[in-house]
């Protein structure tokens, strides 16, 4: 079959970056929003008392929920306490994610130690990730280009599904962590990692082999996998928590399109989540203007609001209207959500 952006290969990932699709889409033009220089300016602000407010809670809520969870172990009460230590764990993804933006701290230093961190524990190895979202942002759900495209079309509903458990993407990244850590590099990845980044990543992916490999160790002396409890498998029995919210990015949205407004939503949450999603669910915001840290999000959201698409007052309203446009995604191809944006411009290759 001949690849076009209605059936170039897409399996969520890291999707297909090749030549072809390139050519697909030799310009775009992206909508940027009207907003004064001045507000700018303030709203791209980099704080340090911000971050370690917001870290520290973080880490202290991690600190609490796991010792409830080791001292409960062996009880039924194990079952809400790890439920409860997993979810907050689960909370890395969102902070790799708003890390790699270098966006929550002022000083760099501390954006790339707690970017190391959270990669590791959320099983993103930081160097590719690093820049396979670099990409991401260039040309978001652009097939072809964007790696980081979570659901393609016809949408896999099963890999969807398994994914609230982590079970296809986490086992992904496990594999492609161990190939990495053998210097063995796929043509898809070495088409954004420059050849100067890849030493490192190969040494942080072996890192990361060597740590899981005494953790698995730890639990052979010991007799018990309450060790492992704690690290990496947070990712899958608690993987809920991002791939409920993850989902509601792009999903079903508009692909190929040079305009946030159409393939990215904003949905209002309530604050716990918005506390572990680092305010990500103002995702229209987010990558129309990436630089903009998390805690001035909802600022920003106030500021554009006049040129963006209502927001979804709830996860059961986006969940009421992308559920089955996946459905009908899985016979019709073309069909996707169309958003109405006040100053509308032609979608000139959405698809």
């Amino acid at each position: 079959m001949p690849k076009s952006p209605l059936n170039m290969p897409c399996t969520g990932g890291h999707a297909n970056t090749g030549g072809d699709a390139l050519a697909a889409h030799p310009e775009e033009h992206w909508y940027r929003p009207d907003i004064p220089r001045q507000t700018l300016k303030q709203l791209m602000k980099r704080s340090d008392a911000e971050g370690l407010k917001n870290f520290g809670l973080w880490i202290a809520l991690l600190l609490a929920s796991g010792a409830a969870a080791f001292y409960s172990w062996g009880t039924w009460w194990a079952v809400p306490a790890f439920f409860v230590y997993g979810t907050i764990y689960c909370s890395s993804d969102a902070r790799w994610h708003e890390l790699a933006h270098g966006t929550p701290f002022k000083t760099p230093r501390l954006n790339s130690v707690f970017y190391q961190l959270c990669s590791f524990m959320t099983i993103r190895e930081a160097t590719l990730w690093r820049w396979s979202h670099a990409r991401h942002h260039t040309h978001t759900i652009m097939v072809g280009r964007d790696p980081e495209i979570q659901v393609c079309r016809p949408p896999q509903l099963i890999t969807i599904l398994l994914d609230f458990f982590y079970l296809i993407s986490g086992s992904t990244e496990i594999a492609k962590t161990v190939r990495h850590a053998c210097a063995s590099i796929s043509p898809e990845v070495a088409d954004f990692v420059p050849v100067t980044e890849r030493r490192k990543m190969i040494w942080i992916s072996r890192l990361y082999v060597a740590v899981m490999a005494a953790m698995i160790g730890w639990c052979f002396v010991i007799h018990s996998i309450l060790p492992l409890l704690f690290v990496w498998t947070p990712r899958f029995y608690c993987g809920w928590f991002h791939q409920t919210l993850g989902l509601t990015q792009h999903a079903g949205m508009a692909m190929n399109v040079a305009d946030h407004r159409l393939n990215t939503r904003t949905v209002y949450i309530n604050p716990v989540f918005a506390f572990l999603y680092m305010n990500m669910q103002y995702h229209i915001e987010h990558h129309l203007l990436p630089m903009v840290p998390y805690h001035a999000l909802p600022k920003l959201h106030e500021a554009i609001k006049a040129e963006t698409p209502p927001a979804y007052p709830g996860l059961w309203s986006v969940y009421r209207e992308m559920v089955p446009t996946l459905i009908r995604q899985r016979r019709d191809r073309s069909h996707f959500i169309h958003r109405q944006v006040p100053r509308h411009e032609s979608m000139r290759s959405a698809i």
